[in-house]
């Protein structure tokens, strides 16, 4: 008679399930509306409101969700992790919760401001929500009546909360995993949401940096792309690749995941040196603004002689990092940038590995160390 023994391949995947559920620890119940209006009244949520960058409902999805309310069709639960003070932060839910929150009218932005309270429009199953505000005073034809009122402050939302003894990453691993694949959010809206929760001194020295004159005018980004927070992914590829060693471009992976990953460095990092980088930032795109502005990371078309088309990420990758790693060169003669530049296009090297059909995880590690060598010269 045998006995069977688990592998030691099964007995290692057991350890690290063990060890992981350990290092997580959760608590939940039901939390009626009225009790989530007086939390975040007493200041005992955070729903960060530099969120509402990144979270765009309209007003017809706010409006179903009051349908939804008044209707009784149950709203999913809302993911909150508890800090060291008690302050619960909100890892998903936030678009429900503030939707409430400016129904009622105790919203407040990022100024502490209140935000205007919201004025709903019509729904499929209730036509007549629409005008409808929660208490107006001026109008009160226009308010929900107070047994209306009372049917939202006693329904309930889930709460799954993280306790403050689990593991630091546990809340930012969640909202990532909660807020990509199927969302609505971008990858840098992700990134920007987790370093809002990690670091909102990083969060907002690197926004202060997208918005720098010089940066705007060179990448000329469109309305669209800023919408969706390109702007500070540039700024985090810059940052990040900049003062990257050669070694580690060789594994780079998946260039989303590995952006998110260095985010999230880059917020626990305590000797990160953001003087020092905002000088190379912004010295670097005051030269190329004063020198090639708009045309800066547009393609070179040498037969033509002139800069055509719009952005390019290989152009920004090249150019940008290869001026930021070699600052003192570009600063001591800037008329050199330009022809650089034009030379580049020509270049097999650079042409070869920075068409559209190229993955990243194999254009940057050849782009970025041609840029740093041809701007060293």
């Amino acid at each position: 008679m045998t006995t069977s023994t688990a592998s030691p391949q099964g007995v290692g995947l057991q350890q690290e399930i063990d060890k992981t559920r350990a290092e997580i620890r959760t608590d939940g119940y039901p939390i009626s509306i009225g009790e989530w209006v007086s939390i975040y009244e007493k200041g005992e949520l955070d729903i960060h409101p530099e969120f509402q960058r990144f979270f765009r409902w309209s007003l017809r999805q706010k409006s179903r969700l009051i349908e939804s309310l008044l209707l009784g069709i149950p709203i999913p639960q809302i993911f909150v992790a508890q800090r060291p003070d008690g302050i619960w932060d909100v890892v998903d839910g936030l678009q429900r919760l503030s939707t409430i929150f400016e129904f009622v009218g105790i919203l407040l932005d990022e100024n502490k401001s209140k935000v205007r309270p919201l004025t709903l429009e019509s729904t499929p199953y209730l036509p007549s929500l629409k005008g409808r505000r929660w208490e107006d005073n001026d109008h009160p034809d226009q308010s929900l009546t107070v047994t209306q009122r009372l049917l939202i402050k006693r329904a309930k939302i889930n709460v799954s909360i993280i306790l403050k003894e689990s593991d630091d990453m546990a809340k930012f691993e969640l909202f990532q995993r909660l807020n990509t694949g199927g969302s609505m959010l971008s990858d840098q809206e992700v990134r920007n949401s987790i370093l809002v929760m990690m670091n909102r001194d990083l969060y907002r020295w690197m926004r202060q940096l997208a918005e720098d004159t010089n940066f705007t005018s060179c990448v000329a980004l469109s309305d669209r792309a800023l919408e969706e927070q390109y702007d500070m992914e540039l700024v985090l590829r810059f940052i990040v690749f900049r003062t990257m060693a050669p070694a580690d471009f060789t594994n780079l992976g998946d260039l989303g995941e590995f952006l998110t990953d260095q985010a999230k460095s880059l917020a626990q990092d305590k000797t990160f040196d953001l003087k020092n980088e905002e000088v190379v930032f912004r010295e670097t795109f005051a030269i190329l603004a004063s020198v090639l502005g708009d045309d800066a990371f547009r393609r070179y078309d040498t037969a033509k002689k002139r800069f055509l088309g719009g952005f390019s990420v290989s152009a920004f990758e090249a150019v940008a990092i290869g001026i930021g790693y070699n600052p003192k060169k570009a600063k001591a003669n800037p008329k050199q940038v330009q022809q650089r530049v034009e030379q580049m296009w020509s270049d097999t090297e650079f042409v070869d590995n920075s068409g559209s059909g190229i993955r990243a995880s194999s254009r940057v590690p050849k782009i970025i160390p041609y840029g740093r060598a041809a701007f060293s010269k």
